[in-house]
């Protein structure tokens, strides 16, 4: 779309640099969403938008650009699995967010049980069908129903992005929280009144 056609729309122009300093102040995990392609090589993507979005059933989503090899991918194969970075694995996310055409060279994973490639040393991952795809943009909203869940670790903390930077973050474990009973009920609060 044209900037002529944006300001036509009655919509205000934003500008993109503009845009994507201003969502750089939100804070967002990591993850590599991988599955195998037409000819089983395992291929992946790093993808910041990742979220949980229902408990019941348990879905997930994810949103890939229109042009995206992975996507495509994933798209055939009807089946993706979600891959929580850890910390350490600040290169592993550099590999996946790039062009380069064998981004499993020389990284360590393994086959999970619904056939999908799970890499090593992740904090969790998360193998999912593909429920339905909507139009979001330049981007699909790719929204998958969860079918298997795993820790790989308990001890790590997760890789983020945060202004353009990799950082990461632990919660305080010493220091009681009184609201930590109101983030046990995150995803299932659904009256109408709440902040949720």
């Amino acid at each position: 779309m044209t900037s002529e056609a944006v300001a036509d729309s009655g919509f205000p122009e934003i500008d993109a640099r503009r845009f994507r300093n201003v969502l750089g102040q939100f804070c967002t995990g990591i993850t590599v969403i991988t599955t195998f392609d037409d000819d089983r090589a395992p291929v992946g993507f790093a993808c910041q938008s990742f979220a949980a979005l229902s408990l019941d059933p348990p879905l997930v989503l994810f949103c890939p650009t229109k042009q995206s090899r992975t996507w495509a991918a994933i798209e055939r194969a009807g089946r993706f699995c979600v891959n929580v970075l850890a910390e350490e694995q600040r290169e592993l996310c550099a590999r996946f967010g790039s062009r380069e055409p064998d981004k499993f060279a020389g990284t360590a994973w393994h086959t999970t049980e619904f056939d999908l490639p799970q890499i090593d040393e992740a904090l969790a991952s998360i193998d999912c069908r593909v429920d339905r795809v909507i139009d979001g943009g330049d981007h699909h909203i790719v929204i998958g129903r969860v079918l298997a869940l795993a820790e790989t670790t308990e001890s790590g903390r997760p890789l983020l992005f945060y202004r353009g930077q990799y950082t990461a973050i632990e919660p305080e474990k010493t220091v009681p929280a009184p609201w930590r009973a109101d983030l046990e009920h995150f995803l299932t609060t659904t009256t109408l009144d709440t902040w949720l």
